[in-house]
């Protein structure tokens, strides 16, 4: 059966310069605390919670992996809404500010694997897929 109604408009995240150049000099640092901080600093920005995560999952911390990851998965989901996302619809890749949330959400499915939480990975694996398919083929390959 074809689904007759059309498909929500993709949901854009606003930028957020302040956070980003932030981030980008914790990049260059390349130290838990100045990833720390970033976060601290801008506890809304799901790119620095997300890049928390990805680091402890990286370095096997699986349990810090899971709360960064699901912390600014939440995060995230407040932006969505605030930016008039629905609960459904696309949230592109390929907008450099939903790349936060996104990285959340596939870090939050994986951690929650490793902790044998297999109901929690599949539903965000899904919801990654959902989000745009391209995201968990970037995160995958990064």
């Amino acid at each position: 059966m074809q689904n007759l109604l059309p498909e929500p408009p993709a949901t854009l995240l606003p930028a957020h310069d302040e956070a980003d150049t932030a981030l980008a000099a914790a990049k260059e640092a390349g130290t838990d605390e100045a990833y720390a901080e970033v976060a601290a600093r801008f506890p809304t920005y799901s790119a620095g919670w997300g890049a928390l995560a990805s680091r402890a999952l990286a370095d096997g911390q699986v349990v810090p992996a899971y709360a960064y990851a699901r912390t600014g998965y939440h995060r995230g989901l407040d932006q969505l809404r605030r930016s008039g996302w629905k609960g459904h619809g696309p949230v592109p890749w390929s907008h450099a500010p939903n790349r936060g949330f996104l990285r959340c959400l596939y870090v939050l499915s994986r951690a929650a694997g490793e902790i044998g939480e297999a109901d929690e990975a599949a539903r965000c694996a899904q919801f990654l897929r959902d989000c745009d398919p391209a995201a968990g083929d970037a995160l995958a390959s990064a």
